[in-house]
């Protein structure tokens, strides 16, 4: 069987030839059909100016929405812009674009030759390392994301996707391609930040069917009063984007919320393995599933663990490379096979397991310590609602474990805290040195700035 052609998957003209009464884009406000949808993306893409309007400050607001279908109808490469970037950010991730459009050359691919499908976007990784990178993304890679992510969901003639993540990032702009891919209904929350109790009235009124998610909105939407409970219709939750806490999941679980953790990144069009999804009649019911890390890879990825522990990734929704080329070093090992920096491991059941980032891994007296374990030790003290584990500088042990704490109510004292860990864990892998904060230094994306934490952390010299 053919794939389907990338240009005519991400086009709303095509999909409004498709089916032009099917609602293709809800607001509190509006309604959109692919067909009025289509007409008015057309208006805007006759005014787009191929050599500055492909810079696209990415706010989920119609207006935006509709410049970047345009820019995917007429095959200009979008780079997205996170509207809560300084104009000097801007300027700086600007000057990396240059003043015509970029021209991205293919990457070899081991076995077949050149790969010269168009770039679809140009979206920026978090910075969590540094400078944000570009990552090129190309319309055979969203295809392939969108036909793995359906490989696993499925779609049905009722589904919506509540577009609340921001689409500057992956984990946004995957919902708009996956529901033009399949022809299917974006709810977009136009709020500029996240309101659980707008957001849990949005799905109980546009009837929600899927949902994307990072922890921290899970938790705020768990935390309202009164409860929260998922309404029927709502079939599937993706959880990603940073780790969930066990005690999370198992009050997710409690409250019948559709739960799949799921583990991708910017550089493989978002999700590359999810949890299984049963059905809507048979939803998650079991907080065991927290034994299943992020499941297995989706259709059509390759995941391996290398000697040092890393997860490596090959497959068809794998980026092309970096952007500007040669500016920064290629993620790709000798084979072909994506770096991700990211530790984990295969469980015998080929479900993977991601446990942090490799260079967030603490080196304490020749230990090493994973930061995302020893945050799910602390958050299973009632007296914690959030936590960021980080490793200090420390003359004797080279680093040592250190953590930035939000107390729920009271807080415990140092040493109930440290007799709570001392049966959890391992004596190198506690804490010893402690801060208690208001709030976390949260990024735009959802992702704890542990550079930020390290600093509120480290030794007052």
């Amino acid at each position: 069987m053919k794939a389907p052609d990338p240009r005519r998957l991400f086009s709303i003209t095509a999909a409004a030839e498709d089916a032009p009464d099917h609602p293709a884009l809800l607001t509190d406000r509006e309604n959109w059909t692919f067909a009025r949808l289509a007409e008015r993306v057309a208006a805007v893409a006759a005014e787009i100016n191929p050599e500055t309007d492909r810079y696209l400050i990415a706010t989920n607001q119609v207006e935006s929405l509709l410049r970047l279908y345009a820019l995917m109808d007429l095959g200009i490469p979008a780079v997205l812009l996170h509207p809560r970037w300084t104009e000097a950010e801007r300027r700086r991730v600007m000057g990396e674009g240059g003043g015509a459009p970029p021209v991205f050359p293919g990457r070899v691919k081991e076995g077949t030759g050149e790969d010269f499908s168009p770039p679809l976007a140009l979206l920026f990784t978090s910075g969590s390392t540094g400078t944000p990178k570009g990552v090129v993304l190309t319309r055979a890679a969203f295809a392939a994301s969108a036909a793995a992510s359906a490989a696993n969901l499925g779609w049905e003639a009722d589904d919506r996707w509540l577009l609340a993540m921001p689409t500057a990032h992956v984990g946004g702009l995957s919902i708009v391609t996956r529901c033009l891919a399949a022809r299917k209904t974006v709810v977009l929350d136009t709020t500029s930040r996240f309101d659980p109790r707008e957001t849990a009235e949005r799905i109980e009124h546009h009837r929600v069917t899927l949902l994307s998610l990072v922890p921290t909105m899970l938790h705020r939407l768990l935390e309202m009063e009164p409860r929260w409970q998922p309404p029927e219709a709502l079939r599937a939750v993706l959880l990603g984007g940073a780790p969930a806490a066990p005690d999370l999941l198992h009050r997710a679980a409690e409250r019948r919320v559709p739960i799949l953790t799921t583990y991708g990144m910017t550089e493989t069009c978002s999700q590359v393995a999810t949890q299984s999804y049963v059905s809507r009649r048979e939803p998650p019911r079991e907080d065991s599933r927290q034994d299943h890390g992020a499941g297995p890879p989706l259709p059509g990825v390759e995941a391996r663990i290398a000697a040092d522990g890393e997860i490596q990734l090959r497959g068809p929704m794998v980026m092309r490379g970096y952007f500007p080329a040669g500016a920064h070093p290629s993620p790709f090992t000798a084979d072909g096979w994506l770096r991700t920096g990211d530790a984990g491991f295969l469980d015998s059941a080929g479900r993977l397991h991601p446990l942090g980032r490799q260079g967030e891994m603490i080196l304490t007296g020749g230990e090493n310590v994973y930061p995302a374990e020893v945050e799910a030790a602390l958050l299973e003290h009632p007296a914690i609602a959030a936590a960021c584990v980080v490793g200090v500088p420390d003359p004797e042990w080279g680093e040592t474990v250190a953590a930035l704490l939000v107390a729920d109510g009271p807080p415990p004292t140092e040493a109930a805290l440290a007799a709570w860990l001392k049966e959890r864990l391992a004596p190198f892998k506690q804490p010893r040195r402690w801060r208690w904060v208001r709030a976390l230094p949260w990024q735009p994306n959802g992702k704890v700035e542990r550079r930020k934490a390290r600093e509120l952390l480290a030794p007052k010299i």
